[in-house]
C-alpha cells in the first residue's frame, strides 16, 4: 500500500475518496464535493489515502495547530479488513505529526477526535462496513489512548443546515497518558476555530461554547 496526500479536488483520488466517503458516513458528516476545493489547498490540513492497485482503500483527515501544538483527526476510513488498514494509516498518521511538531520545536502535545457513542445512538451503519462499526471504532480510539472530555458534546452538521449532530464524544489523546484534564480555554479555541468554516451555528452548539467559557479546566476520562 501506498500513503498519498491529496491537495486538489483534481487529483483522480479525491472523486474515489468522496465516493467513499458517502458510502461510508452519514450524509451530515460530509462536506458537499465543491466544497472542498480550499480545503485541500490549505496547507494546515492534511488528507492521505491508502491505495492499494490504484484503488483508494483507506483514508484519514487531520490538522496539526502548531500554535497550540495539537491535532486532531477529522476521520479514517478503513473500507475492508485483512489488509492492516487501522495500523497503516495510524502509524503514518503519527510519523507526519511527529515531524510537523519537531519542524515547531516540540513534541505533539495531543490529539483531538470526535467519535460516536454507540451506546447512546445505534442507526448509523457507516456503509455495512463492520470494521467502521461504532462499537470497534471506539475500542480503536480507546487502545491508541484517547479519552473522552467530561463533556456533554455536540457539533453543527457539516451540511451548514443548523442542525446539531449529537451522540457524539470529544475525546483528546495526550502524548502523556498520565494527563488528566484540558484547559478549558484550549478546547473552546479549538473548537470555534475548527468549526469556523461554518456559518450556521446551531444554539445547543452555542450554549455548549458558551458553558466551556465558565470553568477553568475539563477532565479527561477513560473512553
Amino acid at each position: 500500500m501506498e500513503y498519498k496526500r491529496i491537495t486538489s479536488i483534481g487529483d483522480p483520488n479525491f472523486k474515489k475518496l468522496h465516493d467513499l466517503m458517502k458510502e461510508i458516513f452519514p450524509p451530515e458528516e460530509v462536506l458537499e464535493y465543491d466544497h472542498w476545493k480550499e480545503p485541500l489547498e490549505d496547507p494546515s490540513i492534511r488528507v492521505f489515502v491508502a491505495t492499494k492497485a490504484d484503488q483508494v482503500v483507506g483514508a484519514t483527515e487531520y490538522r496539526y495547530y502548531p500554535d497550540w501544538n495539537i491535532a486532531m483527526t477529522d476521520f479514517t476510513i478503513i473500507s475492508e479488513p485483512g489488509l492492516g488498514l487501522g495500523r497503516f494509516l495510524a502509524q503514518n498518521r503519527l510519523k507526519d505529526l511527529n515531524q510537523l511538531a519537531k519542524e515547531n520545536g516540540k513534541v505533539l502535545f495531543g490529539m483531538f477526535a470526535e467519535i460516536y457513542d454507540p451506546y447512546r445512538v445505534e442507526h448509523h451503519e457507516f456503509g455495512g462496513v463492520k470494521v467502521m462499526d461504532p462499537y470497534v471504532r471506539r475500542e480503536v480510539l480507546s487502545h491508541l489512548g484517547y479519552k473522552r472530555l467530561d463533556l456533554t458534546y455536540v457539533h453543527p452538521s457539516w451540511e451548514n443546515t443548523g442542525e446539531a449532530v449529537e451522540g457524539l464524544d470529544l475525546c483528546f489523546m495526550p502524548t502523556d497518558d498520565e494527563f488528566g484534564q484540558l484547559p478549558a480555554a484550549l478546547v473552546k479555541d479549538f473548537l470555534t476555530t475548527y468549526y469556523s468554516v461554518l456559518s450556521n451555528k446551531p444554539q445547543k452548539w452555542l450554549q455548549m461554547i458558551e458553558k466551556i467559557t465558565t470553568i477553568e479546566s475539563i477532565a479527561l476520562l477513560p473512553l
